[in-house]
């Protein structure tokens, strides 16, 4: 398989002017924001983002930091530090587009070895998605259309999944929409035999040829790529294709048990999408808490 061949096919490149940092949030146009706030009927809404965790374990080694700045014996106020390693497997996050690479290509042709050093990036930080996201989004229950409590862990997640689990629900990706995908890892996190941090079931490389296809704004679920790699040398696909060649703005670990439950008692699969990363500049992600608006 020759993934620079795979990687130009993919590319995003010049796509929207040789400057442009915003990749596929460029397909969340005016008249799409629009059309998704219509989609508002009951006002529910839920939060999809993960409780910040401050104890360190298997999934968490870089563990949230909290404390309170607090005068006991004079009580006026009270404020707090928190500190925030937000790339991992634990913190519900968005990833700037220039978090990983191809080859040390950054999205829209640029190179990593000059674009960033240890101040930050100059080019593709997550400052570029500082207008946040609204959108239409979409739920993909993969588990549940293949009629299974979770995947296996060693699975590899393909087009005809995704379609599956659209048909599950009556519902279709549309260009500029977010796609949520559940696997249902959580409830198989939460059972007597937890799954291996490091192996978890993902999209395959013709998935993100799909997510392309469709152009896909925004992809998120509770499986990213396949973990580990089933390619060899190509150890993170969806983010070294997404990110480098896509410019895929790309949620990391969103709550899809709280997102099948709404969707599941709203009767419907498609929502409006709300985020909106932390204003950084030169950072490679956020953590975010999305909302999701029945």
């Amino acid at each position: 398989m020759n993934y620079r061949e795979i990687f130009a096919e993919l590319s995003n490149r010049g796509r929207w002017g040789e400057e442009d940092q915003r990749g596929t949030l460029n397909y969340i146009t005016p008249a799409k924001v629009k059309d998704a706030l219509a989609l508002v009927r009951s006002g529910r809404v839920v939060s999809i983002g993960r409780d910040l965790d401050t104890v360190s374990g298997p999934s968490n080694p870089r563990p949230v930091v909290h404390y309170l700045l607090y005068a006991a014996h004079h009580p006026e106020a009270t404020m707090d530090f928190v500190g925030i390693a937000p790339h991992g497997l634990s913190v519900t996050h968005l990833d700037a587009v220039g978090h990983v690479y191809f080859e040390g290509e950054m999205y829209n042709g640029r190179q990593a070895a000059e674009e960033v050093d240890r101040y930050g990036m100059r080019f593709g930080s997550i400052e570029a998605m500082a207008e946040g996201v609204v959108t239409r989004g979409v739920f993909l229950d993969v588990a549940s259309a293949l009629g299974v409590d979770y995947l296996d862990p060693n699975a590899c997640i393909g087009p005809k999944d995704l379609e599956a689990a659209e048909e599950y629900w009556g519902v279709e990706a549309e260009a500029g929409d977010a796609v949520l995908v559940r696997s249902g890892r959580m409830v198989h996190e939460s059972g007597d035999d937890p799954p291996e941090p490091g192996r978890r079931a993902g999209l395959d490389i013709d998935a993100i040829r799909w997510l392309h296809r469709r152009e896909v704004a925004v992809y998120g679920g509770d499986c990213i790529e396949r973990m580990p790699s089933p390619y060899p040398g190509l150890e993170l696909p969806l983010h070294s294709l997404g990110l480098a060649g896509m410019g895929l703005a790309l949620l990391d670990w969103p709550d899809t048990e709280a997102l099948r439950e709404a969707c599941s008692a709203e009767g419907r699969a498609e929502f409006v999408l709300m985020m909106a990363p932390l204003r950084l500049r030169g950072g490679t992600g956020s953590a975010v808490n999305p909302l999701c608006i029945f």
